[in-house]
């Protein structure tokens, strides 16, 4: 089967187009691109024209993009995006062997640092450069080139994802207050300790459960895992550990699981949070970070270390 062939628009309309939809505004992408409102027009005019079809409904001053436009401005995104990627690797050729990696903390310490030397000795020539944030980065701005992060899949809608590790939960407290919890509702009466970066790990899991949502007053939230974890063995509530950690945890007779273990295992696929490798698709191009992407997919992270 061959590839249909079609001609492309001028790249001036493309980009007059890009900046009109990034803006919404005719003026506001004309202050962007340097050039007046009259020359922006000429160019969505002559864009229009060209693929005959509609791509702002004018009303007065304002500007609406039609379906059509919220389309094309997707791929015209990500084609000025790759031309900018690759116009920044050939000026700085140097950098091109560095790999700019954001790993949320968990993954880093429990999962990836013991396994990382595998990577270093297999691509000797890689210059791997290691920061561990749990939000997600700017990979522009903050200069990164690929992140495992920690999350659910719908987040990332523009970027290139794939799944590494499912982060199972487990519902933990202390033996103190697990003797307080006789039936699920019994949960409700206990604060409720509760990730900063997500405020739907408890709705989904009380939902599971038949409960109400949590009220403001019963959630006490916290920055990152390391520091929530810890709260719960302090006895300040109610977390949701990670399995591997939280099993490790009810061993050692630091933490019960008034519920069981398996809680987080019955719960729809959609709703649980996961380890994501992420990146713009522009940077797959770059022989060291494919190489890395295409190691760190090939691992069961799942087994332990």
């Amino acid at each position: 089967m061959y590839a249909k062939r079609i001609k492309l628009p001028p790249l001036n309309a493309l980009k007059a187009f890009r900046a009109v939809a990034r803006q919404g505004s005719i003026q506001d992408a004309a202050n962007e691109l340097l050039v007046t409102p009259q020359a922006v027009s000429q160019q969505i005019k002559l864009l229009e024209e060209t693929l005959e079809i509609s791509l702002f409904e004018r009303e007065g001053r304002t500007i609406k993009p039609t379906k059509a436009a919220s389309v094309l401005s997707r791929f015209v995104n990500a084609g000025f995006g790759e031309f900018e990627e690759g116009v920044y690797r050939i000026l700085n050729q140097k950098f091109n062997d560095r790999i700019m990696l954001n790993v949320s903390p968990y993954f880093a310490t429990r999962f990836l640092l013991p396994q990382l030397q595998q990577f270093r000795e297999s691509v000797l020539k890689s210059d791997l450069r290691l920061t561990a944030n749990v939000d997600t980065p700017d990979f522009a701005r903050d200069n990164v080139d690929v992140a495992i992060q920690w999350g659910f899949d719908h987040w990332w809608s523009s970027l290139e994802v794939n799944l590494l590790l499912k982060d199972y939960k487990i519902l933990c407290c202390t033996e103190e207050i697990a003797s307080r919890i006789k039936k699920p509702q019994d949960i409700l009466s206990e604060t409720l300790l509760h990730p900063i970066l997500t405020n739907t790990l408890w709705k989904d899991t009380l939902q599971f459960l038949d409960l109400p949502e949590p009220t403001d007053g019963q959630i006490l939230q916290f920055q990152d895992n390391a520091t929530l974890r810890q709260a719960t063995l302090s006895g300040m509530g109610i977390g949701l550990i990670s399995a591997k950690q939280g099993e490790n945890d009810i061993r050692n007779g630091k933490l019960a699981a008034p519920l069981g273990t398996d809680i987080f295992y019955e719960i729809p696929d959609s709703k649980v949070p996961g380890f994501y490798l992420v990146l713009p698709k522009s940077h797959r191009r770059i022989p060291s970070i494919a190489m890395f992407c295409d190691w760190v997919t090939s691992i069961n992270w799942s087994k332990p270390t």
